[in-house]
């Protein structure tokens, strides 16, 4: 297997700690995560081998092969490919994503005036959920039932990750709101961060840069010396994490189809 990126390598660390299964078939890796079955990416494959990414009719047999029960295809590529037309007359989508790293902590920042920031616990978790169940009702991106089963599932898996010491959540809250919060879990000497998110009303304000730094300090208290984000290509969050400190590292490319409206 080739030696992965920043983005897939501790993405597939995170997957493995919260109890995924990953079998490496040698120019690709299938990944199943069992406690979330409707996780798209966590039950999906991972073209490791770069001259094999544009072999794009093989990657969707060889999902349908592995994952015959699913209505979802989602692929991760060692490398943009370079027939993108190829995977779209499969009805995938190609999607890029930046990842950024740093070895130094982010750039410190003040908590905005007028917000409580504290890491999730007892009944934060359900405010977490409620939260992202909110933000798909607005977006229609996602099944609403299928969705609220995976971010339960998922908020669950984050929170054994809480209790076992790896990873940390951490909300800025205004009253009793959860209206930002982010993850961080370390993955040896890296840490990657989780499910950043500001509610819109509440964008604009330096909530995220503080949440990136409260949660790198934390993560630097646990061993790690390096920091890894992932972002969408054309994400405007990507000038927040570079004003943190963060740089380009690598771009990240993926096939994906959702399931059928």
């Amino acid at each position: 297997m080739s030696t992965l990126p920043p983005g897939w390598a501790t993405d597939l660390a995170v997957l493995a700690l919260s109890g995924s299964t990953v079998e490496d078939r040698g120019d690709h890796l299938v990944l199943r995560t069992p406690s979330n079955p409707t996780f798209h990416w966590g039950h999906c494959l991972l073209v490791t081998d770069p001259h094999a990414v544009d072999d794009a009719g093989r990657w969707a047999a060889a999902f349908a092969v592995a994952f015959p029960d699913v209505d979802w295809l989602a692929i991760g590529l060692a490398r943009m490919p370079d027939d993108v037309e190829a995977w779209g007359r499969l009805g995938l989508e190609v999607e890029l994503e930046e990842v950024l790293t740093t070895a130094t902590l982010p750039r410190q920042t003040e908590a905005p005036a007028g917000y409580a920031v504290r890491y999730l616990e007892g009944a934060d978790w359900e405010l977490s959920v409620a939260r992202a169940i909110q933000e798909n009702a607005a977006t229609g991106e996602y099944d609403a039932d299928q969705h609220a089963s995976f971010v339960r599932a998922r908020a669950q898996i984050q929170r054994d990750l809480c209790d076992r010491g790896v990873a940390g959540f951490v909300g800025a809250f205004e009253g009793e709101a959860l209206v930002a919060e982010l993850g961080i879990v370390c993955c040896g000497e890296r840490a990657r961060y989780q499910h950043v998110g500001t509610d819109e009303q509440h964008r604009g304000r330096g909530l995220a840069s503080h949440l990136l730094w409260v949660a790198a300090r934390w993560a630097a208290g646990r061993g790690c010396t390096s920091w890894v984000i992932v972002t969408e290509a054309m994400n405007p969050a990507g000038r927040v994490y570079r004003r943190a400190g963060f740089v380009p590292d690598a771009v990240s490319a993926s096939a994906y189809r959702p399931p059928p409206a």
